[in-house]
């Protein structure tokens, strides 16, 4: 029974080496199933390309035009021809004998830095144009009765500089202002007040009375 039983059992071991060749035809498919999907992919590919070449070829894109400056040429093309390249000269209408070039703006300069080193200060300010009142018998005839100042003046001081200088010094607005050069070659100045002022309450303020 025992050799037997050997047999058998020999036998039921010999079986299941009968199936392992199975396995490798089973891992065959697996090896083969990626092969065929390379070429699916480069089938598509192949064919996306194709038919988009041939629609460009067969349909030209149209070439874009500005149509401002195209219309001005053909407006322009047909002014010619309908009334021809010369037209009537314009003449304008002048109503004076007078010709005149146009005044151009001048404005004033902006240095950006400054072209002296120092400023240079007026050369009469209120001090220099008026040296001092005169207070001889004249003169305080004059303030008594014309309502008139007596003062020796800058050589080179004008009218409008002395009645400048009378309202920056005094605070008094002359109406009128005479001039002449002494002998001895000063300059006397008759200052007029306004009627608002009075000559005589100015000369005791300046203290010639």
């Amino acid at each position: 029974m025992s050799p037997a039983k050997k047999k058998g059992s020999d036998s039921k071991k010999e079986e299941p080496k009968a199936k392992a060749p199975a396995a490798p035809a089973a891992a065959k498919p697996k090896e083969t199933a990626p092969s065929p999907s390379k070429p699916k992919e480069a089938a598509p590919a192949k064919t996306k390309e194709g038919p988009k070449k041939e629609a460009k070829s067969a349909v030209p894109k149209p070439i874009k035009i500005k149509d401002g400056k195209a219309k001005e040429k053909a407006l322009k093309a047909k002014k010619a021809v309908t009334k021809g390249v010369h037209d009537k000269r314009s003449r304008k209408i002048r109503t004076s004998v007078h010709f005149r070039r146009p005044k151009t703006l001048s404005l004033e300069r902006v240095p950006k830095y400054p072209r002296r080193s120092h400023v240079k200060k007026p050369s009469l300010d209120q001090y220099k144009v008026i040296k001092y009142p005169l207070t001889t018998e004249s003169a305080m005839k004059k303030i008594e009765d014309n309502n008139t100042l007596v003062f020796i003046v800058d050589k080179r001081a004008t009218k409008s500089k002395v009645k400048w200088a009378v309202k920056k010094l005094y605070e008094i607005t002359a109406s009128k202002v005479n001039t002449l050069i002494r002998m001895d070659g000063e300059k006397k100045a008759y200052v007029r007040l306004a009627p608002d002022f009075d000559a005589l309450d100015v000369a005791n303020k300046i203290g010639i009375i």
